[in-house]
């Protein structure tokens, strides 16, 4: 990989194992359930979370969908937080392809929804009302610093759902990120849920894809909804083996990651004309804002990273000035030194 693109861990190239797998591994038909290889990974990838069966879809965003289909009916309720990827960046798609209303509760800096906020948005049992049928959760939570929620919280909001009888989906998009960072498992992390969604795609290094866990019951009926949406692959064990590397080989590097993402933080900022919430930098992501008192727009700032270090930043969404970088696989001590010295020169 040449270019240092911090954009996101989803840019991250399979690695040579991955593609010496890729181009070994043995096919068959998964709609018909007689791809060894994705049965291989699915098995796997739920008894590493603790969960009884699995299912290999096609991106996170259509394992949360899959799974917010499979939980609830038309004119039912998800509790999601306003900054969940669920909410913010999947489309509106459990409102358009399921009928299901989010109801948003705030985020807060630690990653969590208050507790006491999730109880207040379950609702009655009043014809009024949609019924309330799911909680969401995000973790590690993305879009406030890749945060990762510790197993005791989780624990907690299980206990609600059971005690409401809902049912809890963890978006674990970065899963294996939260557990190096509390330096616990995966299995732990996501024990209370009912069902749970990661990516092989991003820090993991697979090119394509990501797993959606439950019980066998559940499972069943994702298979089902997969199906209606589109997403029976065929011969796909091709992408299969570097799912089965990514969860083999990449889950115990993740923490090399999170320490070039510490040194990369602390370089950036040591530079005037930067601001770094050094405390917020738990995983592989690095939040910064340019200064207005920076020399350079922030226009200027990602043009001369790309055109003169072949160095990818980009703003958070939504952003002018608030930029987000992703540590991973690629970006080795050594580019971390690069992107430090290169930032150092354009806003000298």
């Amino acid at each position: 990989m040449d270019t240092i693109d911090l954009r996101s861990d989803t840019v991250t190239w399979p690695t040579p194992d991955m593609r010496e797998a890729m181009a070994n591994a043995p096919v068959g038909d998964d709609v018909y359930g007689e791809d060894p290889l994705i049965n291989e990974l699915e098995a796997e990838s739920a008894a590493l979370l603790g969960k009884e069966a699995g299912l290999f879809v096609s991106s996170g965003t259509q394992g949360n969908l899959i799974a917010a289909l499979t939980h609830c009916q038309r004119s039912e309720e998800m509790i999601v937080g306003r900054q969940a990827h669920m909410f913010r960046y999947e489309a509106g798609s459990a409102a358009a392809f399921g009928g299901i209303q989010p109801h948003i509760i705030d985020v807060q800096p630690d990653g969590t929804l208050p507790l006491d906020e999730i109880r207040h948005a379950i609702r009655g049992d009043d014809p009024h009302f949609p019924r309330t049928r799911l909680i969401g959760l995000e973790n590690t939570q993305g879009t406030i610093g890749g945060i990762p929620i510790t197993a005791d919280y989780t624990a907690q909001v299980g206990a609600i759902a059971r005690e409401h009888g809902l049912k809890l989906h963890i978006d674990g998009a970065r899963i294996f990120n939260a557990a190096a960072a509390l330096h616990t498992t995966a299995k732990e992390l996501v024990a209370p849920a009912d069902s749970v969604s990661f990516c092989l795609s991003k820090g993991l290094c697979a090119p394509v894809g990501a797993m959606l866990v439950g019980s066998r019951d559940f499972i069943h009926e994702a298979r089902r909804t997969r199906k209606a949406l589109g997403g029976g692959m065929r011969q796909a064990g091709i992408l299969a083996a570097a799912g089965l590397v990514a969860i083999r080989s990449m889950t115990e590097r993740l923490a090399d990651d999170h320490a070039n993402a510490r040194i990369l933080a602390a370089g950036l900022a040591a530079i005037p004309g930067l601001q770094v919430n050094l405390s917020a930098v738990q995983t592989n992501m690095i939040f910064f804002d340019l200064l207005e008192t920076a020399p350079v727009t922030p226009e200027a700032f990602r043009e001369r990273l790309k055109q003169d270090y072949n160095i990818i930043v980009s703003p958070y969404p939504g952003y002018v000035r608030h930029f987000r970088a992703v540590t991973h696989y690629w970006i080795t001590r050594e580019r971390v030194n690069q992107v430090i010295a290169a930032v150092q020169a354009i806003l000298a």
